[in-house]
């Protein structure tokens, strides 16, 4: 997917903002000798951005406008290292306001619908997006946000919820307990959006299943709008990105050379008319891939495939390198094992040591599989882990997103 014309302007007129502004990336341009691109070839060589370059501009070293302009900040939710904070004008906010709405409508969600918002409100772009999102469609909304389990579940049940806008791990808890309860049969909901995090085709499965839903994934981050700037169709054939708004390439994470359509690697982002904090080319670590050909659906928005891991989530163990994913692809193969897991890396007697955390129900030999487990991953890995199996429900639920790596040899 080339930049087109028409985006190759808008990004000389971010390139102008940001120079005039004399901000951190404005600087950045001015030290590179850049004023503007004239060709695809010129955009690819223009330097990336990266988190730490957004961390070293705290606390407004990015705003491109006069401070009387912006009318909100939002900040990465990151738990680790100087947050991120990213302004926002007030065109900044209708902008995300029509790209959320139009998720909704690619999910076929109307104005006759009841969404209920359990993503966190405050500093988080997720609550108050999707709640700007579906305001501006025209739906009801029930700005519950994260927690109160019960609460959540007897508004649900009142409001006769239609969508649920939730992480997949608060998505999984909900469904669990509706089912613990026996209170499907009161409630009313139709249509499932949910992000935030990565999840794999069990969760998704479950959740779709527990609950009697469709699913719709939506993508986005905080540097760049927040949830919102793409979503899947009713295809699940991967999520279509708003290119009026936001410029997709993906980049080869160890080279930063920009791959053809088709292949996997990490998706970098810039935002075509974005005022507060303009990004160009950042790098999100997403790893995904430009989906090539038209969707069934007709839309002409260009889609990525699923969010599979992260650049930055790779482990190595035992001079072995393992993502996430290959953990949750071997997991995959075993349909006794419900979609929750925890890995666990330590380092004992000299020594790593990767322990697996899997579920299941009572139904099954433990020990047996937990050696087929650990025989399968040695087979596709490498290395032999320790498989501890336990009982379904188990492994802790989140509100939130659910942390499923823990590596303990550095804390």
């Amino acid at each position: 997917m080339k930049i087109s014309q028409t985006q190759l302007e808008q990004v000389n007129t971010q390139i102008k903002r940001l120079l005039e502004s004399n901000n951190f990336y404005g600087k950045k341009l001015a030290e590179a000798g850049i004023s503007e691109v004239k060709s695809g070839e010129d955009f690819e060589k223009l330097p990336f951005s990266q988190k730490q370059d957004l961390r070293d501009a705290y606390p407004l070293g990015l705003m491109a406008v006069p401070e009387e302009d912006v009318v909100r900040i939002h900040s990465s939710s990151g738990t680790t290292g100087t947050p991120v904070i990213i302004p926002y004008t007030a065109k900044d906010v209708e902008d995300w306001a029509v790209q959320f709405a139009r998720c909704y409508e690619m999910a076929g969600i109307t104005d006759k619908d009841r969404l209920q918002v359990t993503p966190g409100y405050g500093l988080w772009t997720a609550g108050i997006g999707f709640q700007a999102g579906a305001e501006r469609l025209g739906a009801m909304v029930v700005p519950m946000g994260p927690g109160n389990t019960n609460k959540q579940l007897q508004m649900m049940q009142d409001m006769e919820t239609t969508v649920l806008c939730a992480t997949s791990s608060y998505a999984l808890l909900l469904a669990e307990e509706i089912q613990k309860r026996g209170i499907s049969g009161d409630i009313h909901l139709k249509k499932g959006v949910i992000g935030s995090e990565r999840w794999g085709e069990k969760m998704r499965q479950r959740i779709k299943n527990e609950l009697g839903i469709e699913i719709y994934d939506i993508y986005g981050l905080t540097e760049i709008y927040g949830p919102g700037i793409g979503i899947s169709c009713e295809h699940e054939c991967g999520m279509h990105i708003w290119d009026d708004y936001v410029y997709v390439e993906i980049i080869n994470p160890e080279t930063g050379e920009v791959l053809p359509d088709g292949e996997w690697g990490e998706i970098v982002l810039t935002t075509l008319v974005k005022e507060g904090a303009p990004l160009i080319r950042y790098r999100t670590h997403d790893i995904s891939r430009i989906i090539p050909g038209e969707c069934k659906c007709g839309s002409k928005f260009p889609r990525i495939d699923v969010i599979s891991g992260r650049s930055d989530d790779m482990m190595k163990i035992k001079g072995v390198n393992v993502f996430p994913k290959q953990i949750e692809e071997i997991l995959a193969l075993f349909p006794e094992v419900s979609s929750e897991y925890q890995i666990r890396i330590s380092h004992l007697d000299g020594k790593d040591t990767m322990r697996i955390y899997v579920e299941t129900n009572g139904t099954v030999d433990f020990a047996q599989l937990s050696e087929d487990i650990a025989l399968k991953v040695k087979e596709k890995i490498g290395f032999t882990p320790l498989v501890k199996v336990v009982e379904l429900g188990v492994l802790p639920r989140s509100e939130k997103k659910s942390k499923r790596v823990f590596d303990e040899r550095y804390e």
